[in-house]
């Protein structure tokens, strides 16, 4: 932070953790976008494991600064420590049953998760971050809901056309999917979404 000429306050940047079967990144980005966000780490044809995330947070000092961190759904599981794949309880939020689908859509409140014990619902390792620093991804939510929306929206509408009409390049199967892949089309669903 010195070399940018920056003075570091925790409580006014937040770590995003990004990884994929390929890489694996972590930058701190100022909470209000007034300062430039800091690249922490970046490796390539790295395992997107537990042990890869424990490993990344002790050497950034994660301890000692102890951001908000900010991911996809999938990194904040692994940090955790929750099962990885079609689990049982695979909420980190509340012990929502993923396999009880006579109560799916009838029970709309779960009791909360009280704890993140190894061994019980679906938690495999000992969380390497507190479960109140985790903020969830707004668009990764919001595109969640959206490929929901699109894949019960009927086919022959007119507002179906419309999405049609704004995603040429993509195929018939992947728009009847609600499967938007592509920066360019991250950015054309946030602008939709917001319309």
């Amino acid at each position: 932070m010195a070399e940018l000429g920056q003075q570091h306050n925790p409580d006014e940047w937040r770590l995003f953790i990004d990884s994929s079967k390929q890489s694996l990144k972590a930058v701190l980005i100022h909470i209000r976008n007034k300062k430039t966000s800091v690249p922490l780490a970046h490796s390539l044809y790295t395992k997107e494991c537990y042990e890869t995330m424990a490993y990344l947070l002790q050497t950034i000092k994660y301890e000692k600064y102890g951001w908000n961190i900010c991911g996809d759904l999938k990194v904040i599981s692994i940090l955790l420590g929750m099962q990885k794949g079609f689990t049982k309880y695979c909420c980190f939020l509340c012990e929502w049953d993923s396999r009880d689908r006579k109560k799916h859509y009838v029970v709309r409140e779960w009791p909360i998760r009280k704890s993140l014990v190894p061994g019980q619902k679906s938690v495999s390792n000992k969380p390497l971050v507190k479960t109140e620093k985790i903020l969830l991804p707004p668009l990764h939510i919001k595109l969640g809901l959206m490929k929901n929306f699109v894949k019960a929206m009927n086919k022959d509408s007119e507002g179906f056309m419309y999405l049609r009409g704004k995603f040429p390049k993509t195929s018939d199967s992947k728009i009847k999917e609600g499967i938007f892949i592509g920066p360019e089309k991250l950015c054309s669903m946030t602008i939709l979404m917001k319309n």
